[in-house]
């Protein structure tokens, strides 16, 4: 036991030795400044120059989506393509509901759970609602985008069933004749997006887009 004790002093004391010593001192200045350059490198690498890459890139391949899509009417400024907008105006599609008002700061659902007696209290409400404003048969089936809120609350679109639903109160308040009421369901299946790849999610209508395409039907 004396002579193990014995050995671990003598370790020690060259340990404490070889980092008081001008050798030790330098290894480890060494090692902190190549700790210091790789810090460097890679803040410039991933803090400066992927940005930039990424950045360039995006503008020159895809300038639209990367400037966030956003939808121009004149010099204005008017929405974009990824946001949804509420609207209870009788001329125009609506909207999908939303949480927190289609505002993108504070992006989010309700985080109600399924018991929630709110969420059951909205889902009724919804309804009521969509068939009042739409002048449905109370039986009619509505599309559940249009009873539940999305989870981000900026959801742009809805289904081809729910913009169907609304086109006779759109013609009505439009006053628009047979004609043109039938070139408007033309006009909504004409604007329905295709599941991306054929496979992911279901086919789709941008409520905005579509309401400035109405704006131009004849």
């Amino acid at each position: 036991m004396k002579q193990i004790k014995n050995s671990l002093e003598t370790s020690d004391n060259r340990s404490n030795e070889t980092l008081n010593s001008p050798l030790g001192v330098r290894g480890s200045m060494k090692t902190f400044g190549i700790a210091l350059k790789i810090f460097l490198v890679f803040t410039i690498l991933t803090g400066i120059v992927y940005p930039l890459l990424v950045t360039g890139i995006a503008q020159v391949v895809f300038p639209h989506q990367a400037n966030g899509s956003l939808i121009l009417k004149g010099n204005k400024i008017i929405g974009s393509e990824l946001i949804g907008q509420q609207s209870d105006s009788t001329i125009y599609f609506t909207s999908r509901p939303s949480a927190i008002g289609n505002n993108p700061l504070p992006s989010g659902g309700s985080n109600y759970g399924l018991t929630a007696k709110k969420l059951k209290d909205q889902f009724v409400e919804r309804k009521n609602k969509f068939i009042a404003f739409n002048q449905l048969d109370k039986d009619v089936e509505v599309p559940s985008e249009m009873l539940f809120a999305s989870a981000s609350g900026l959801d742009p679109h809805i289904s081809p069933e729910a913009a169907l639903l609304q086109i006779n109160r759109i013609a009505k308040a439009r006053y628009f004749n047979n004609t043109q009421k039938q070139r408007l369901k033309a006009l909504v299946a004409e604007m329905t997006e295709a599941p991306q790849l054929g496979c992911l999610g279901e086919s789709r209508v941008n409520v905005l887009l579509l309401n400035i395409a109405l704006d131009k039907l004849q």
